[in-house]
């Protein structure tokens, strides 16, 4: 039977944990066990694809198309685990269940109540096998939110239900520093496992976000107000890389303290895979500047598992690798001046949009190394489409109705069963032999996952390719471009697909590893 972890915060949202929850799979990752991680998000929408960029990040997308939090994109790259959609699961998508059984007759006429029908719900989520020594689960939110009080509910019934001695209750909290007075305040910290107390869970061991280590005063004091040993009050400090949080786990004992919870042997574990990314983040190595046409740069998420693969590109090529935000509302020549390689990711709407084709544009033209992400593909097609074939109104049906549609739903282009709906998930891809994608790949054929409604019309395909941009890559059926490259330029590639959902900070992915290659020979 798997082992349960549960992590919840307190305080104040947007601690990290979803960070400590990928560093304590690391841990046990570390010693040899399997792990698997879900995220329970309380919030009522069904699931985040209709939540805007702007308010709530990035999108992240698994393998079999479910749209998810952001932060199964740091369990997916911390642990080389592939999630589910059973492993992103809010509130409204529980009630939702909840509300379809019983408009079914699934509970025989029973009055419907939170407990036991929705806890009974959450907690077959939370129990779905998985055949993995450990499951982490991570509870989004702040402890004392209104919405998130029933998960707590069910986590407590859970741990009853399996054995509390194979369950371990983690709690992330803030102890604040007050600079006039000098002092770290432990108040809040109390506080906030007091409400946890009044839910019924006591916790196992503390995390306390801090900027810079507690003392073992502060420790002991934190221990004796909250229950439980000044050991497993632990600092998680503020660090300039997530990728050194395990180790700072590490330093302080974190495994030992599961392993004696759990009657684990407390054997040492494997680090050297991000003891090497603390070795580089350290190293003093060249900056290769890369220009990110986009327009979420408000909120810091909207990009992350796209910065996150240039990141792990810099690493598999020995620079560091700087992103200059590039608003694409305001694109001009100016802003590529100083870039050593041009990359528009996805996006939706048509705010932008012109400024992002012209940076395809001034990329294809002053031969900068380019790479293109679902949209970033579109815009290239566009540009490549005006400016060297010769379709002055070429564009997509999404931005103008009064166009060639170079690109479109593919219902209304070649009658191929799309719909309206977005294509979601991994999809197969053919390579086309002797292109920049078979050497970048080393395969024919690849697997990429896709967020998008829109795509390039296979019709253009022979203009294209008479005036020098290839289609190198389609789907099985021929019908789809998946991607296109320009041979006569020193590094221009685009995909119709997201590649930075299953890059890691281990071995990068090819895409982005060649792209910031050719960006570092500029």
């Amino acid at each position: 039977m798997s082992r349960y972890i549960f992590v919840t915060g307190g305080v104040v949202s947007s601690l990290g944990k979803g960070v400590s929850a990928a560093s304590l799979g690391a841990l046990l990752q570390s010693r040899g066990y399997s792990v698997h991680v879900r995220k329970f998000d309380p919030y009522l929408n069904v699931d985040p694809g209709t939540m805007s960029p702007f308010q709530h990040g990035e999108v992240y997308v698994t393998n079999d198309g479910f749209e998810t939090d952001l932060d199964l994109g740091y369990y997916e790259r911390f642990l080389g685990v592939k999630l589910s959609r059973n492993d992103s699961v809010s509130g409204g998508r529980i009630y939702w269940d909840v509300l379809n059984a019983e408009r079914h007759g699934d509970y025989l006429g029973a009055t419907v109540q939170m407990i036991p029908h929705v806890t009974n719900k959450i907690k077959e989520y939370i129990g779905r096998p998985t055949d993995t020594d450990f499951v982490i689960c991570e509870i989004g939110g702040t402890v004392g939110d209104i919405e998130g009080t029933i998960f707590l509910e069910s986590i407590r019934q859970f741990a009853n239900d399996i054995g509390r001695k194979n369950v371990m209750f983690m709690h992330l909290t803030l102890a604040p520093y007050l600079e006039q007075s000098g002092e770290l305040k432990t108040k809040p910290t109390q506080m906030s496992v007091r409400r946890l107390l009044e839910s019924g869970i006591q916790a196992d061991m503390l995390f306390v976000r801090s900027p810079r280590m507690l003392t073992d005063d502060e420790r002991a004091k934190i221990g004796m107000f909250c229950n439980l040993p000044a050991t497993n009050v632990i600092t998680s400090m503020n660090v300039d890389n997530i990728y050194k949080i395990p180790l700072v786990y590490e330093s302080q004992k974190v495994f030992d303290i599961m392993a004696g919870h759990f009657g684990l042997p407390a054997i040492a574990g494997d680090m050297s895979k991000l003891q090497r990314i603390e070795k580089y983040l350290d190293a003093d190595l060249p900056t290769c500047t890369i220009g990110v046409v986009g327009k979420y740069f408000d909120v810091p998420d909207a990009y992350k598992s796209l910065n996150e693969a240039l990141f792990h590109a810099g690493i598999q090529n020995n620079v560091h690798v700087k992103i200059k935000k590039i608003n694409a509302e305001t694109f001009s020549a100016d802003d590529c001046a100083d870039v050593d390689g041009i990359l528009v990711p996805g996006g939706f709407g048509t705010r932008g949009v012109e400024g992002k084709i012209a940076a395809a544009g001034y990329a294809r033209t002053h031969n900068i190394p380019y790479m293109g992400i679902c949209l970033g593909m579109q815009v290239a097609v566009i540009d490549f489409m005006r400016n060297v074939v010769g379709i002055k109104n070429a564009d997509s049906t999404e931005f103008s109705k009064n166009c060639t549609p170079v690109v479109g739903i593919m219902s209304d282009c070649d009658k191929a069963d799309m719909g309206g709906t977005l294509r979601l998930g991994a999809y197969p891809c053919n390579i086309k032999p002797g292109t920049l994608a078979e050497k970048i790949y080393g395969a024919s054929q690849i697997s990429e996952r896709h967020r998008h409604r829109y795509e390039v019309d296979i019709k253009y395909k022979d203009g294209m390719e008479k005036h020098g941009m290839i289609v190198s890559g389609l789907s099985p059926d021929g019908k789809l471009p998946e991607m296109v490259e320009i041979p006569s330029h020193k590094f221009f590639i685009a995909g119709q697909f997201h590649p930075e959902f299953q890059s890691n900070p281990f071995d990068g992915h090819p895409m982005f590893n060649a792209f910031i290659a050719a960006a570092k020979n500029k």
